[in-house]
């Protein structure tokens, strides 16, 4: 297998501050490619690692009990739009990439992140 040198290493750094229940209550993370390490806050995230021996996605998924129902139907949107953009970008699959925006489309008009028939 041709697999290339690294030559430079970055890191992002999650924090999860859970409250007595062991939920979320704060999320701070941070990235090393800025000059300097700047901590921001959020209210969610969601991790996909493809694993590369057993061929498998390993995921999490946090929020914080701040999280509104409606700033999730914003956050999934978002998500699904990279997505669908993502896995274009991936594959160059027009048909499906298509039938995945479309869906994206569907969710935002279902949520009213989008205006119906935008």
């Amino acid at each position: 297998m041709n697999e290339k040198k690294v030559v430079k290493e970055n890191f992002i750094k999650l924090q999860v501050g859970l409250d007595e229940q062991k939920m979320p209550a704060t999320i701070h993370w941070s990235a090393s490619e800025t000059e300097q390490e700047q901590v921001t806050e959020a209210k969610a995230f969601l991790l996909s690692i493809f694993d590369k021996e057993y061929k498998d996605t390993l995921k999490i998924d946090l929020w914080t009990h701040e999280m509104q129902v409606v700033e999730m139907d914003k956050f999934m949107y978002q998500t699904l739009r990279a997505l669908a953009e993502t896995y274009y970008k991936a594959t160059n699959n027009v048909q499906l990439s298509n039938d995945f925006m479309r869906f994206v489309q569907y969710f935002g008009e279902k949520t009213e992140i989008l205006p119906k028939g935008s």
